[in-house]
């Protein structure tokens, strides 16, 4: 046996060793999180909201947006959903160097007869992106693409919470329906 392969044949032979302890060590792959829910409703979002669309793509295909709150297992109402473009930073000329870019969602989570599993939640996300008129066009098509990728990194941590909603104990019913289902069951 030629001396090189001999010692190519060792050197994977003390590896082996090395490397199967790596394969039990519980390495995986982040995956969006598994939703208890089937039927989503998302309500308070303005027409064609670039968050809004986020939330759908990031759902995961077992789940489905409802329009109706009646049909849903769990209603998203967004409370306020903005984006803010501030400047960070400008030469002593005036001239805009640098921009600060936000995103915002409040949001609520409830159950459709009105428990309400997680109150007024804000979530945000900023980057900042720097500035030159000289290349104004791609900064443009930068900023939509970094504000596309923080309104996904929003709709994952939405999604999380959802998830983390999911397990806690149901509050009670609302006053008004629950004495109405008082009502109801002492009623012959």
């Amino acid at each position: 046996m030629p001396q090189s392969t001999r010692r190519s044949w060792l050197l994977g032979l003390l590896a082996a060793p090395l490397a199967l302890p790596l394969g039990g060590c519980g390495f995986e792959l982040r995956r969006p999180p598994e939703l208890p829910y089937t039927r989503i409703a998302l309500v308070g979002f303005e027409n064609r909201s670039p968050m809004e669309a986020a939330l759908r793509a990031a759902l995961p295909s077992s789940a489905e947006v409802v329009q109706s709150t009646a049909r849903a297992e769990v209603v998203l109402t967004a409370v306020d959903d903005r984006t803010y473009r501030i400047v960070a930073a400008s030469t002593t000329a005036g001239q805009v160097r640098e921009f600060r870019l936000r995103a915002q969602l409040k949001f609520r989570l409830s159950r459709p007869d009105g428990r309400i599993l997680l109150n007024d939640t804000e979530l945000h996300r900023e980057r900042d992106l720097s500035y030159t008129e000289s290349a104004a066009l791609s900064k443009q098509a930068e900023e939509e693409a970094l504000l596309q990728e923080m309104r996904g990194d929003l709709a994952q941590q939405v999604l999380r919470m959802l998830v983390v909603a999911a397990h806690k104990p149901l509050p009670p019913l609302p006053a008004a329906d629950a004495a109405s289902a008082a009502s109801a069951a002492s009623a012959p």
